[in-house]
């Protein structure tokens, strides 16, 4: 199996969206009563949650790059 790169900017972003759609079903299925407007701020605060930590890896991977030479570099034999 090939592996991928972990994007956790994807996962919460995909856990906010499942999470609006669940308190949607549970207005459907008459558990609670949801106002129309709810969806707003759960799904503005996702995409902003996957913004930030879609920001925070790509600058993660960038550091650890440039670092990587630096690091396999030690002039010791293998």
């Amino acid at each position: 199996m090939l592996r991928h790169e972990f994007q956790p900017g994807r996962l919460v972003g995909g856990f906010f969206i499942a999470l609006t759609g669940a308190v949607y079903a549970g207005d459907a299925g008459g558990l609670w009563e949801t106002p129309w407007f709810a969806v707003v701020p759960l799904v503005v605060g996702g995409l902003c949650g996957a913004a930030v930590a879609g920001g925070l890896a790509r600058g993660i991977r960038r550091h650890r790059r440039r670092e990587a030479p630096a690091r396999e570099s030690t002039g010791a034999p293998g």
